[in-house]
């Protein structure tokens, strides 16, 4: 797969998506904490750690949509997700819809960065030749 301008603009709309919905999961933390306090509390966190988890998200979608920084960035929104899927998997919910979209943001994540990168291409060829 080479760097082909097809390739890096897939990947930057990917990237596109993946930022899109960290930025509206932030926004939702930051300034409408009360829409998703019944979902905190059900997890086993204060309501009130909302606006911190905002803060947290909105940094890893800003590293992520930074060219020199999206590899730490998609480290770290990777690490955020892992975290989220482990908190439904301790409450016995396998297979849930935050697990799954958790794991489906992961992928694009990094789907998102193969794309539009062509050192983790490099990297991490997905063909021999």
């Amino acid at each position: 797969m080479a760097g082909t301008n097809t390739t890096v603009w897939a990947g930057r709309i990917v990237s596109g998506i993946v930022v899109l919905a960290l930025l509206a999961d932030a926004a939702v933390d930051l300034f409408s904490p009360a829409m998703i306090e019944a979902e905190m509390t059900a997890t086993g966190f204060p309501a009130n750690l909302a606006p911190v988890l905002g803060i947290i998200i909105l940094v890893c979608a800003v590293l992520y949509a930074i060219p020199r920084t999206a590899v730490l960035g998609a480290i770290l929104i990777t690490g955020f997700l892992g975290g989220a899927i482990c908190t439904h998997f301790r409450l016995g919910e396998m297979g849930a819809p935050p697990q799954i979209i958790c794991l489906l943001l992961g992928v694009l994540t990094w789907a998102g960065l193969y794309l539009r990168d062509p050192r983790l291409r490099a990297l991490l060829p997905l063909t021999t030749s």
